[in-house]
């Protein structure tokens, strides 16, 4: 029984303390890309793409502050005593923070479906696969929250008595599934973004071209998607315990993914803005020696 609540304990403690660095990693991020941020975001019309970046960029944030809000709040003395309420409570937060780390995660998974619809030249036929994939993945989380939600009472009834930082972390039944739509869902994506740069790259390899500003971006997209699929997998591995890491928090997480998404749309805008700011001084060197002509 020592060796458990000391497992308990540690499982508690460990989030109490990681949730911080990843709050503080999210802000470091968003002082030091501030000006990236005014220089090539804000000044474009508001449209779907720079709603979704706002909605990313702040909402990450948010759910920073609420993650290590309520990491700390659970663990002062008496929130989680041996209560009903206190029973009611950690099942409660535990399903919260699924579900609000899910928004974050659709939302960037809206970002790379639109990613994808763009690099296939707006195919509608990719879109819709895409898109019923992702609410199959939708689905598939939604199910398999509600069937652990309806479990997780008994699972922890019989440690909410022991004097824990918090919730008791524990793990069971089918959590380890959690995040294995999303995963899926995420790799669907990936081998979308491979096919595409590696089939291009072929093509001008084949061809004798020089590298295009459109294969760099293919290139970076990829490693933006293989990133977040990685996180991901990450994830579901520490929940299984492959990794003998002992669970952190999906603070690190949401910082991670917020930081990837924000500087991979971030250098979206800049090659924009560079490449039509590089069109028109094309256009105004020309202008310029046909009026040389001219007055010629």
């Amino acid at each position: 029984q020592a060796a458990a609540f000391i497992k308990l304990f540690t499982g508690s403690i460990i989030p109490l303390h990681a949730s911080l660095p990843g709050l503080t990693w999210i802000s470091s991020s968003l002082m030091f890309s501030n000006n990236s941020q005014i220089r090539y975001v804000w000044p474009h019309k508001w449209n779907f793409g720079k709603i979704l970046y706002m909605w990313i960029r702040y909402y990450s944030i948010t759910l920073l502050i609420f993650d290590v809000t309520q990491i700390h709040l659970f663990s002062r003395p008496g929130i989680t005593s041996d209560t009903s309420d206190a029973l009611s409570n950690c099942v409660a937060m535990d399903s919260i923070i699924r579900v609000v780390s899910a928004i974050l995660l659709w939302l960037i998974e809206i970002v790379m479906q639109l990613h994808i619809y763009t690099l296939y030249n707006r195919s509608w036929k990719v879109a819709m696969i895409n898109f019923f994939l992702f609410m199959g993945s939708i689905a598939g989380f939604t199910w398999i929250l509600v069937h652990n939600a309806l479990r997780r009472h008994a699972i922890i009834a019989a440690a909410i008595h022991l004097p824990l930082p918090g919730c008791p972390s524990i793990h069971s039944g089918i959590e380890w599934a959690q995040w294995v739509p999303a995963t899926a869902f995420e790799g669907v994506l990936v081998c979308w973004a491979l096919y595409k740069t590696m089939s291009t790259l072929l093509i001008q390899w084949h061809n004798g071209s020089k590298v295009s500003l459109y294969s760099l971006i293919l290139c970076y997209n990829l490693f933006y998607f293989s990133g977040i699929a990685c996180l991901i997998v990450f994830n579901n591995l520490m929940v299984i315990g492959i990794t003998k890491i002992p669970w952190f928090s999906y603070s690190p997480f949401h910082a991670a993914m917020e930081i990837i998404t924000s500087h991979m749309i971030i250098n979206l805008y800049k090659a924009h803005q560079e490449t039509w700011q590089w069109h028109l001084s094309l256009l105004d060197n020309g202008l310029i020696n046909s009026l040389d002509s001219a007055l010629e």
